[in-house]
């Protein structure tokens, strides 16, 4: 099955007076490169996350965003007590001693700054809350994949329809082809008879039938055509065919960039310009397939 590398996954889950919720960005890559972030009281978890995203969605830039809501006020910062009475003694005895005075909202802003005034208590997280992330995030993986699944069908789509058209651009080309060698033939008799010299025609022939045979492009065809085939049969038979995709994109170029070279024939020529403006569209979506 075919599947896009960019999507969007979200999954919620609740534990207690929580609400988690995880979310998946994801976005074309030749390998995964997973980012994850995780409030800092659920650090523990992130190994377990990644290893779930790794397994559901194998490549791709990938954003991972765990967040909460708590019904009830959740802080981990306290105030000591203790701390900040002695704080302010000792300030306004030292502020007292020199005469300056220091009272109201320039005294708790003073004291709030000093060291130990405020303290962070990171609570443990219960397995109960763990759970819940793990949940939100296998909903969030199960999303995204659906909506890789969903892109990756208008992708290939696209991609074979372009496939058809280098097909039918290769055999436009035919009819100009075989029309090019009387051309051919014609365009050197017509110089050697404006040189008037006397011309073996036995040779002549001979190198003509050489210089013919140098532009001919029926093996180019064939070999287009076969690529043309086989990136059908990928596309239809592997689950992440991406990077194979790609490679059969390269050769196709090969072939259509042989026969540009050899095309010394104007319409034969717009024919191929066509095949390479087709063949970079398909190498640009290509790198959207997982």
């Amino acid at each position: 099955m075919i599947k896009s590398m960019t999507g969007f996954g979200k999954g919620e889950a609740v534990c207690g007076d929580k609400k988690f919720r995880v979310e998946l960005r994801s976005l074309n890559s030749k390998q995964l490169d997973l980012s994850v972030k995780v409030p800092g009281r659920y650090r523990a978890v992130e190994a377990d996350l990644r290893a779930l995203v790794t397994r559901g969605l194998q490549r791709g830039k990938v954003d991972c965003f765990v967040s909460y809501e708590a019904a009830v006020a959740d802080t981990t910062a306290h105030i000591n007590g203790a701390v900040f009475k002695a704080y302010a003694d000792e300030i306004r005895k030292v502020c007292g001693d020199n005469g300056v005075a220091v009272e109201g909202d320039a005294l708790l802003a003073t004291i709030m700054r000093m060291p130990d005034v405020v303290t962070n208590d990171d609570a443990e997280a219960s397995t109960e809350e763990y759970e819940a992330i793990m949940s939100a995030a296998a909903d969030a993986v199960a999303q995204l994949d659906a909506f890789r699944i969903q892109e990756g069908a208008i992708l290939i789509a696209d991609l074979l329809k372009r496939i058809d058209l280098i097909e039918q651009y290769r055999h436009d080309v035919e009819p100009y082809e075989s029309a090019r060698v009387e051309v051919i033939k014609s365009r050197i008799r017509e110089n050697l008879q404006k040189l008037a010299v006397e011309v073996d025609n036995n040779r002549l022939e001979q190198e003509m039938i050489f210089y013919i045979e140098k532009l001919d492009i029926t093996e180019e065809k064939v070999r287009l055509d076969n690529h043309c085939n086989y990136f059908r049969e990928v596309a239809a038979e592997e689950d992440a065919p991406g990077r194979k995709l790609g490679f059969i994109a390269q050769e196709l170029g090969r072939e259509i960039n042989t026969m540009g070279s050899k095309s010394n024939e104007a319409n034969m020529q717009r024919l191929v310009v066509k095949m390479k403006d087709e063949l970079e569209k398909i190498k640009e979506q290509v790198l959207n397939i997982l």
